[in-house]
């Protein structure tokens, strides 16, 4: 039977008996990696940070943008005011002259007269004496008329003194501003029925002035004439 081979391996023996301890290879093979992968490892965890730091997008920081105002427009210059109308001065109405104190009988007549309302020394037209007579409230005598320039004479057929009316007209007396007497002209008579020759109802106008085609039969159709006015600087005669 041969001898078993012998192993070329030296075992433990054969180092404790050498008395040398000698590293395996192995294992010194097993420590580089380990040391490697450590390194390695740390290296990549040391860059880490940094990396993520350095990848940060950078703080912003805000600016202050100064907007510029939009622009106004300009101004419109104020419209030069309107010039005031000028105040028309009204005429001052003389004030009527005051009642005129008469001393009378006291058992006499108390009716006030034209000396009433005139004082002395004083010349009114008669124009204004109506005017006094007007504002004192009196409306009888010269009172009942208007003053003259106010209301024009009525221009109409003239009415002879002799010549007879029928029922339903009259005549009209008139008189100029200056005084002179006028022709009495044909009028209706106020508040009654007029009527035609046929018996039909007559419209009677608002003057009641007669038109010459509703005069009665047998009138001379004749217009009268307004006088001329009498010139103040000369006499009458």
């Amino acid at each position: 039977m041969g001898k078993p081979r012998r192993s070329d391996t030296p075992k433990d023996d054969d180092v404790r008996r050498d008395g040398a301890w000698r590293p395996s290879l192995g294992l010194l093979a097993a420590a580089v990696v380990v040391c490697a992968g450590g390194f390695a490892w740390w290296a990549s965890a040391a860059s880490a940070p940094a990396a993520a730091v350095a990848a940060l997008p950078a703080p912003v920081v805000p600016v202050a943008v100064q907007v510029p105002a939009p622009a106004q427009p300009p101004s419109a210059a104020p419209a030069p005011a309107a010039p005031a109308a000028p105040a028309i001065a009204k005429p001052a109405e003389p004030p009527a002259p005051a009642r005129i104190v008469r001393n009378r009988d006291p058992y006499g007549d108390q009716t006030p007269d034209l000396s009433d309302y005139v004082n002395p020394g004083e010349l009114p037209t008669m124009a204004q004496v109506i005017e006094r007579l007007h504002q004192a409230g009196v409306r009888s005598g010269l009172g009942a008329f208007s003053p003259p320039g106010t209301r024009p004479p009525l221009v109409g057929l003239a009415v002879p003194e002799d010549f007879a009316l029928p029922e339903g007209y009259v005549r009209h007396y008139q008189a100029t501003d200056d005084g002179q007497r006028i022709e009495p002209i044909l009028m209706f008579a106020p508040d009654r029925p007029v009527f035609d020759a046929a018996g039909n109802p007559v419209t009677v106008p608002e003057s009641r002035v007669v038109p010459p085609e509703l005069a009665p039969p047998g009138l001379p159709l004749r217009r009268i004439a307004i006088p001329a006015p009498v010139d103040p600087a000369k006499p009458r005669s």
